[in-house]
């Protein structure tokens, strides 16, 4: 028997026969045999290994040998042009991420740098090819794994060499002003130009400080990152390192200082020979909130963006938590008007969604929100979010009128003549004490607030009159025109016994009004005191917002009796934090039931949630169906 089997080995060596033999993987290791690669594993995928083994290459040896290996692969014609691109911007993007590794222990090697900005080029320069210069169509390729591949080699490539290019020429470009609005920079062998499109009309003609990877950030406190697949790098212009800078206290609104932007490099040429031998390239930058596909020879293909990053950037240098708080004791750096802020660039054909956040809080109060809603495509290609933040220590009169002052002042800048859609149309959306405030927006005084809160004063004419000038424009006002809808969160409309209690009224007596407004304060309480009348014991209670809030002050009293304009359509979402009481007993721990519930709301919806409802994932569906049955209604 050992002599038979000596004699079948001996027969299969001489013939050269091939043992075959299978085995079986797992779903993994199938997954990350087909789709693993040198960005995934940091390892050539097998679709490249595949082509390297026709071209007659080792793939562990063409690694150590770059240069004459991408010669091999260029002119066999073994391979097809799809091939052939493909492996070669693989490999270029391998020696570009080598190059980065090596940067990291050497970063003043100039040398280096130019070596890796040089592989990023000519990696996204053989994707660009593969992409649009081969004979099939993206279309026709729309399934396939190695296409999926190659778009990632191209944006992460192009991502790299705009931000080194960006780095190294920002000095010398930022002090040209080319004629034609073209910029150029000449970098080894290679020529880019481009053009920096207006991203707002407030960075006009501004050159960014700084262009942030958005793939390279994350954030605390956000759930979701929203993006959309398709073609370009994303990137966050930076065009201030704060949120506000004292030159723009001024104006009542501030658009994004960091706008979201997707960046495309484009190779000279029209056919793929005419690509391969170029180095001229031009830059183009897009707004993704506008342009959601490009076309490029003749091929419509999406724009890739990310939603989150510019909005998650602005949040996280805001400084809003801190500041929030020691305003509303008169510290830290005093906020004393409301300020409007626009979460991307003005846009005149969508309708305006405006935010206002609650009791010692911030915009940051609706991150969540705005993130979920900047994620919904038919929310974000119909509204643009404003979000309003104003000092929470004025009393409510004070921010009604000073935000209605900022809204209207930031239409006429942006909107003059009134004429586009982000003028009319707008919806509210108010959390807690910027529920109230929302509902004063849309609501008519006629002369009830005058009555009921000036009028038991008897005051004598003069005084009475005197009175009004200064307190007229803080109690008779007419529902805004530009709303039609509203929603109310959490909203304590007739007041909250929660502001009456210990810890609250502690905070009351903490409370300091900006020196301005303290001034308007006193002297209206002087004249309400008429020294031929008693003072009625309201006066004895300072004016500040917790004092407002509460359900035995006189203004919220009589501001609950306000009729809404019958031409906004208003929803209600209340928490319940109390599972034990019937509906009308409950509350959320802040605001009870029936404070925050409106007759004639068009829908109501009760969240099981503390005050902070606003944040809860119901909560969050409800304001989308909100917004969608908005559009449904105005389209």
């Amino acid at each position: 028997m050992a002599r038979l089997l000596f004699i079948l080995a001996l027969l299969t060596t001489l013939t050269g026969c091939a043992m075959v033999q299978v085995d079986s993987i797992t779903a993994k290791e199938y997954v990350s045999s087909r789709r693993g690669d040198v960005l995934t594993t940091g390892q050539l995928s097998s679709a490249a290994r595949s082509d390297l083994q026709v071209v007659g290459l080792d793939d562990t040896l063409c690694l150590k040998q770059l240069e004459p290996c991408r010669q091999a692969v260029l002119g066999n014609l073994g391979l097809s042009d799809e091939q052939r691109m493909s492996t070669l911007a693989e490999l270029w993007l391998f020696e570009a991420v080598s190059k980065e590794q090596e940067q990291k222990l050497s970063p003043a090697d100039e040398a280096l740098q130019n070596a890796t900005l040089n592989a990023h080029l000519e990696s996204a320069r053989y994707a660009y090819a593969y992409l649009f210069h081969t004979p099939r169509t993206p279309e026709a390729r729309a399934l396939e794994d190695r296409q999926a591949q190659v778009r990632d080699y191209y944006n992460f490539a192009t991502q790299q060499a705009v931000v080194g290019l960006f780095t190294r020429y920002k000095p010398d470009l930022e002090k040209s002003t080319p004629m034609d609005g073209y910029y150029t920079a000449d970098f080894g062998q290679w020529t880019i130009r481009g053009k920096l499109i207006a991203i707002s009309q407030s960075h006009q003609g501004e050159f960014p400080q700084e262009l942030v990877t958005a793939t390279a950030l994350s954030f605390e406190g956000v759930r979701n990152q929203y993006r959309r697949d398709g073609v370009g790098a994303e990137l966050v212009a930076v065009f201030a390192k704060r949120v506000l800078n004292r030159k723009d206290a001024d104006t009542p609104w501030s658009e994004t200082p960091f706008p979201a932007l997707t960046m495309l490099l484009r190779f000279e040429g029209e056919t793929l020979s005419e690509v391969l031998k170029t180095r001229r390239v031009e830059f183009q930058s897009f707004d993704p909130h506008k342009t959601d596909s490009i076309s490029i020879k003749g091929a419509y293909v999406p724009l890739a963006a990310n939603f989150t990053a510019g909005y998650g950037l602005w949040l996280a240098r805001s400084g809003f938590a801190q500041q929030s708080l020691l305003t509303l004791i008169g510290r830290g750096e005093a906020l004393e008007k409301p300020r409007i802020y626009l979460m991307k660039p003005y846009d005149p054909n969508q309708r305006v969604l405006l935010m206002l956040h609650g009791l010692a809080s911030s915009p940051e109060a609706w991150v969540n929100v705005a993130n979920e809603l900047l994620g919904d495509t038919a929310i974000r290609q119909n509204y643009q979010i404003w979000q309003v933040y104003y000092p929470t220590n004025l009393p409510i009169a004070f921010n009604n009128r000073a935000i209605r002052d900022a809204l209207t002042d930031t239409l006429k800048h942006f909107d003059p003549k009134g004429q586009h859609l982000a003028s009319r149309d707008m919806v509210l959306l108010g959390h807690s004490m910027g529920g109230v405030l929302a509902r004063l927006m849309v609501s008519n005084t006629g002369e009830e607030l005058w009555e009921g809160l000036v009028e038991p004063h008897k005051l004598a004419d003069a005084r009475k009159k005197a009175l009004r000038d200064k307190v007229g424009p803080l109690l008779v006002f007419e529902p805004m025109p530009q709303v039609s809808r509203a929603v109310f969160v959490a909203a304590p409309h007739r007041g909250t016994d929660f502001a009456e209690n210990r810890f609250a009224r502690l905070v009351s007596s903490l409370i300091k009004l900006p020196a301005n407004v303290f001034g308007r304060v006193t002297e209206i309480a002087q004249l309400l005191v008429d020294p031929e009348s008693a003072a009625p014991a309201a006066l004895t209670r300072p004016l500040n917002s917790i004092n407002n809030l509460s359900d035995q002050d006189p203004f919220v009293q009589q501001a609950a009796m306000l009729p809404i304009s019958p031409k906004v359509k208003y929803h209600s979402i209340i928490g319940n934090d109390t599972p034990q009481f019937d509906l009308l007993s409950s509350s959320d721990g802040v605001v009870p039931y029936k404070s925050a519930h409106l007759e004639g709301a068009q829908s109501e919806l009760v969240v099981p949630s503390w005050h902070s409802v606003q944040e809860h994932p119901a909560a969050i569906v409800e304001v989308r169906r909100i917004l969608r049955e908005h559009l449904k209604i105005k389209q």
